[in-house]
């Protein structure tokens, strides 16, 4: 069959056919282990939608990969383009357990997903041909809806489009929690890892996931080593949160049963610790009202943030110092304390001009001089939104669309730049941004030097020449140009999509929201918005995953091949 092909398909796109195809039959078995999940829960409706849609994914991928077997090992263009339409169909497949859920499942096994004893008063009903339903399953009856939600899963986003999660069925909780889980270490580094292939084709894939760091020579040892650090870490987590949630003084946290607990921490461990932000609970953090949730949910989403080399340098070679001396953490770390300590003062000045964005009510057992509850409270949300949106995990604590313009531009700020590449996070990271103040003060400072001096750059342990600083400083300048050219258009738009009730700052913030992988929204996104924005929304989340340079290629690549 593949000499057959071989004489029909040119060579470039079996190789991409191949590569995909494998992306894809990956996610097949993904979404085998998430039927299990729906048979453990006896959602039998669930289990089989599930199996279905492994099937199908499963029969597509698999044929591609067998296809085109012999097709030789891609290069970097062929990377991206794999890259690229890697994760447009490993999303476009990973929307079939969501769509073929909330057709087979009819509406009155819908109404049992809702928990019992919950406050559906303020809940919408949903028609469902004739009947109606409370459960947020049915949106995914629409296959843009699918669509996003798997997007959003997969990019590590975080935006959703089930209103109420809580009122899902287990097995599509966890499929989100999951998804995130391997998208957010990268679906192409699962996939080298499994498939163990070595030389440059494995090194042209994974630099094409907008990854260049490296902890061991070879790429399969490294992302190995990777999944290593992420299972360990989310044991851990998992560990930290399930003691939070159970010890947590919050109404909700009491009120919840032993084996809810440890639900609920796993799926927050695995989408805490990947930077995505998808919430099994119906307010996202804000449900828990737990200050000791949200201070055990800080060191899991920084976690999140730090590049893996410096996790395997401070672990493997027990070099603590590794975390000051690394140029990226500390930033973030100095990122982190500068953010928390300008939005606190943004917030608590702008107490008495919002309603309801702040408790009054004081969370301390105690009172501090000069602050009121309402203050207290700004100070706390904003330490936990701004490491949510910095990290880029996209966890809200607050009613973040009330808070004053001032507030939300900070916070899409923060989204923008993101944590360390080679870490979990979307954003256009830290080093580049480093890099672009960095090449911008030393051009400035040419302007004194005389015609013939030898001009270096320093940036962290690398002194780069001149020709070398150039290069650096282009690069990071072109690639984050490109992301604010895409965020300026798509925010204008947005904000003609979405009326009155919401303002530029707004839809900068949703923008920022999408395009940076992260999830907090002021409110704008849900299955009610424009199918417009939606499928903007899908675009800037895909972008923002792959950070333009491979959706370019795969465009150019669509339009005229991969000649030059």
């Amino acid at each position: 069959m593949a000499r057959k092909h071989a004489g029909v398909l040119p060579t470039d796109l079996r190789i991409i056919g191949r590569d995909v195809g494998s992306l894809v039959l990956m996610e097949a078995g993904l979404m085998a282990v998430t039927s299990l999940v729906a048979l453990g829960f006896r959602e039998y409706h669930a289990a089989v939608a599930v199996f279905l849609a492994s099937g199908v994914t499963a029969a597509i991928g698999g044929a591609a990969t067998r296809a085109f077997a012999d097709a030789p090992n891609p290069k970097m263009k062929h990377g991206m383009v794999i890259a690229a339409g890697g994760w447009l169909m490993v999303a476009a497949f990973g929307a079939l357990p969501f769509f073929a859920t909330a057709w087979l499942t009819p509406p009155a096994a819908m109404d049992a997903f809702v928990p019992a004893a919950t406050d559906t008063s303020a809940w919408e009903p949903i028609r469902v041909g004739s009947a109606t339903t409370l459960s947020s399953l049915a949106y995914f009856r629409d296959p843009l809806h699918a669509f996003f939600e798997s997007m959003s899963g997969w990019t590590g986003s975080g935006l959703t489009m089930a209103i109420h999660e809580p009122s899902l069925p287990r097995a599509l909780q966890w499929w989100r929690s999951f998804i995130q889980w391997v998208g957010g270490v990268g679906v192409i580094v699962l996939t080298v890892s499994i498939l163990s292939r070595p030389g440059s084709g494995s090194y042209a894939l994974y630099q094409s996931e907008a990854r260049e760091e490296k902890i061991h020579p070879s790429v399969v040892s490294t992302v190995r080593t990777v999944w290593k650090l992420v299972v360990g870490y989310t044991v851990l987590s998992f560990a930290l949160l399930a003691a939070a949630i159970h010890f947590s003084d919050s109404a909700y946290a009491q009120s919840l049963a032993p084996w809810e607990v440890a639900w609920q921490a796993l799926n927050h461990a695995m989408t805490g610790l990947t930077t995505g932000g998808f919430s099994v609970t119906d307010n996202s953090i804000a449900t828990y009202n737990s200050p000791l949730v949200e201070t055990a949910l800080l060191p899991i989403m920084i976690l999140g943030a730090v590049a893996f080399p410096v996790h395997y340098v401070v672990l493997h070679d027990r070099e603590v110092g590794e975390l000051v001396s690394d140029l990226q953490t500390r930033w973030l770390f100095a990122l982190l304390a500068g953010g928390i300590a300008v939005l606190s003062v943004q917030n608590v000045v702008s107490v008495p001009a919002t309603s309801g964005a702040f408790a009054t009510q004081s969370f301390l057992p105690f009172s501090v001089p000069s602050l009121d509850a309402a203050q207290l409270d700004a100070i706390r949300d904003s330490t936990f939104q701004w490491v949510s949106a910095l990290s880029c995990t996209g966890f809200q604590s607050a009613p973040i669309g009330r808070w004053l313009a001032g507030g939300k531009v900070l916070v899409a700020g923060a989204m923008v730049v993101g944590g360390a590449a080679g870490s979990t996070v979307g954003g256009i990271k830290i080093i580049r941004a480093y890099t672009i103040v960095r090449g911008i003060i030393w051009q400035f400072s040419r302007v004194f030097l005389p015609k013939n001096a030898v001009v270096t750059a320093r940036i962290g342990d690398r002194l780069l020449d001149r020709e070398a600083m150039e290069r650096e400083f282009s690069e990071a300048a072109i690639v984050s140009l490109l992301w604010l050219i895409v965020l300026a258009v798509t925010s204008v738009v947005l904000v003609n999509l979405t009326g009155p009730a919401f303002g530029y700052a707004d839809a900068l913030f949703e923008v920022a929201s999408a395009q940076g992988n992260v999830g907090l929204s002021t409110g704008i996104t849900g299955p009610t918005m424009s199918p417009v924005a939606e499928a903007m929304f899908t675009l800037n989340m895909w972008v923002g995953r792959l950070e333009i340079i491979p959706v370019l290629v795969f465009v150019r690549a669509a339009l005229s091949g991969l000649n030059p």
